[in-house]
């Protein structure tokens, strides 16, 4: 299980609650005994797999730029890692707000689906399976796969929904977008830490059981920094 991580995601480039001071070192002071691997800069060809070239180009007159394609390439490396072992992206800015030619809700890019265009474009896969935990909906990602008949999107409902979506398709791997803000002491007010080593363990059962184990899953949401970390380790802990 490899974590992918730079320190640069430590920046504080705006001032949303993803953006805050202490998430991510919240995260990082959870994981210290994991292997974690730096991802390089995306590339304009990568952004330009999902989103228009006027979005593009509205992203890159912003400050917040640089970090933003950090992020994207955190979850593309993700999602080529998990070829040889599962891995999870703490990357941030969030991305499943972004469609491809809009964005709202803290994202700029959407991370996982460029990271799974990436896969396809590549080769390596040609169906894939989308699960998204966070509280709120990834009208993004649906957005961006809403006329592929080979990616399919699932907003969690219910921890076992997860199990009902994943019975039901077929997919080459397993895309995670990862909120906590679902948890007891975050916005969402519903699951507790133990729920998402629940969630970790059956989207591991499914990946093993159909695509050979290939998993990754990339930062979304989360802003109670006291049980971030806590609630991506238990979530981990099931999904390696």
């Amino acid at each position: 299980m490899k974590i992918v991580f730079s320190p640069k995601f430590y920046e504080v480039y705006s001032s949303d609650p993803a953006a805050a001071p202490g998430r991510m070192e919240a995260i990082v002071n959870e994981l210290k005994d994991y292997e974690f691997v730096e991802p390089e800069r995306a590339s304009e060809e990568d952004i330009l797999l999902v989103h228009t070239r006027r979005h593009y180009e509205w992203v890159k007159s912003l400050k917040l730029f640089e970090i933003a394609m950090l992020a994207v390439r955190g979850a593309i490396k993700a999602a080529l890692i998990s070829f040889e072992e599962p891995a999870f992206a703490a990357i941030r800015p969030p991305g499943h707000h972004a469609s491809p030619d809009s964005c709202w809700g803290f994202c700029y890019f959407n991370n996982v689906a460029i990271a799974v265009r990436k896969l396809q474009r590549l080769g390596k896969i040609r169906k894939a399976a989308i699960v998204d935990f966070d509280l709120h909906f990834g009208d993004g990602t649906a957005n961006t796969f809403e006329n592929d008949e080979d990616v399919k999107y699932f907003h969690m409902k219910d921890v076992e929904s997860i199990s009902e979506f994943l019975e039901r398709v077929d997919f080459d791997v397993i895309a995670v977008s990862a909120g906590f803000d679902r948890h007891k002491e975050d916005w969402g007010n519903q699951l507790e830490t133990e729920d998402y080593t629940e969630i970790g363990k059956i989207i591991k059962e499914y990946a093993e059981e159909k695509c050979e184990g290939r998993r990754f899953a990339v930062l979304e949401g989360g802003y109670n920094h006291k049980v971030l970390g806590k609630n991506v380790r238990a979530f981990i802990k099931g999904f390696e």
